[in-house]
């Protein structure tokens, strides 16, 4: 097979309940790569339904495109607003010990 046959992963696919959401956005926020919590807040975006979460966090559903696509640099305001509207909050933890 090659490359340019392969489909492009889409994992707003295997959002579909409120605790895979809730648990794949923590994972996210936990690896602390921002470029992984933008297309993670993308793919539940996505998921959930763009248009529905642009009005629900006030922010224009062309500029939730634009700050939630690969190339997107999304303002942490914007980010805030979009996990208030998924109905969810951050939190602010000291890190698991780990053990030697």
């Amino acid at each position: 097979m090659k490359l340019s046959e392969l489909k492009e992963f889409d994992g707003s696919k295997y959002l579909k309940d409120e605790e895979t959401i809730r648990h794949y956005l923590a994972q996210a926020f936990e690896d602390g790569d921002p470029r992984l919590i933008q297309a993670a807040l993308g793919n539940v975006a996505k998921a959930r339904g763009m248009s529905a979460l642009a009005r629900d966090s006030g922010v224009k559903r062309e500029a939730l495109y634009r700050a939630l696509s690969d190339g997107g640099n999304a303002e942490f305001a914007t980010i805030m607003k979009v996990v208030r509207a998924l109905g969810l909050h951050l939190t602010i933890a000291p890190p698991e010990p780990t053990h030697a």
